[in-house]
């Protein structure tokens, strides 16, 4: 297993044009399995299809941050060159944000090669979402950049916390974690707001089904947060509704949906770097692929 990606000089790099795309993209999340959609992204931004609205879940929400700040490569970079680094993911991780995966590595100025375009991302003309689960009432908090005051990136280090092995992280005193908790993808979000034009990148192909467990150890462990152990009981049911629906949707052209051509076999904390590597790429193929009927939905 190599602690270096072979191939980091080969990930693009450079900056996203100021040109919009009018339309939402809503980013799935995933841990780990985001380098598929940070590839998407990077494909997206090279041929200048920067939507104007992007919300994101978890990972989602932390590929979607670079994505506004016009960045191209940021994320795949910092993932693939930091994922052995203690900082990030480790026992230094652990002392620092007490979670063995430690997100506010990804935004905040530590020492990485490339600080975040904070000048870029905080551009009033695209609108940047990051989706988080208020652990007392269980449901989806958006925190919207420009509308949230300066809690962003609160936001969206709470949405990118993991159930289980992340603490909850407090923003105006309540609790929260992973978005994903209460709203794996919010493309009714983007319906809801009236976007016309909605692009759906999924982390796993769809043909992937999950396995709706009878037991969890949801209303053990979150017992003094019934709503927010509730949700996650109910959590692979949703998912799978949500996955269904979204097919359905793409079908009948009301969205459109970019997965992965293969099925992923990446675990959410992955630690083979070449694998998470070959993730990227073929996310950012598929988008390649997909480019020709991407322009063509958002024509039509």
């Amino acid at each position: 297993m190599a602690q270096t990606y072979s191939r980091m000089h080969d990930i693009p790099s450079g900056q996203a044009s100021e040109t919009l795309t009018e339309g939402c993209l809503v980013l799935e999340g995933g841990a780990f399995r985001g380098l598929y959609t940070q590839g998407v992204l990077d494909a997206m931004m090279q041929n200048d299809l920067n939507f104007s609205c992007v919300i994101g879940v978890s990972a989602g929400a932390l590929g979607g941050l670079n994505y506004v700040a016009g960045q191209i490569g940021r994320s795949a970079r910092i993932n693939l060159g930091y994922r052995h680094d203690s900082r990030y993911v480790g026992v230094k991780a652990l002392i620092h944000s007490h979670s063995i995966l430690d997100v506010s590595f990804l935004t905040e100025d530590r020492g990485i090669l490339e600080p975040l375009d904070t000048e870029r991302l905080n551009r009033p003309e695209q609108r940047f979402v990051a989706v988080a689960t208020n652990c007392l009432n269980g449901k989806p908090t958006c925190f919207e950049k420009g509308r949230c005051g300066d809690y962003l990136m609160d936001g969206v280090r709470a949405s990118a916390t993991m159930p289980y092995i992340s603490p909850m992280l407090k923003i105006k005193g309540k609790p929260y974690l992973d978005g994903g908790c209460s709203c794996a993808i919010p493309y009714r979000w983007a319906m809801k707001q009236g976007y016309r034009k909605i692009v759906v990148i999924r982390t796993r192909d769809v043909t992937f089904h999950k396995e709706e467990k009878k037991v969890s150890p949801a209303t053990r462990i979150y017992r003094n947060y019934p709503a927010l152990a509730l949700k996650l009981v109910q959590s692979d049911r949703r998912y799978n509704r949500q996955c269904e629906e979204i097919e359905q949707l793409h079908k009948r052209g009301r969205l459109f949906r970019v997965a992965p051509s293969v099925p992923v076999n990446v675990g959410r904390v992955e630690p083979d770097v070449e694998k998470l590597g070959e993730l990227y790429w073929l996310g950012y193929n598929d988008c390649l692929d997909r480019l020709g009927d991407i322009k063509k939905y958002l024509t039509k």
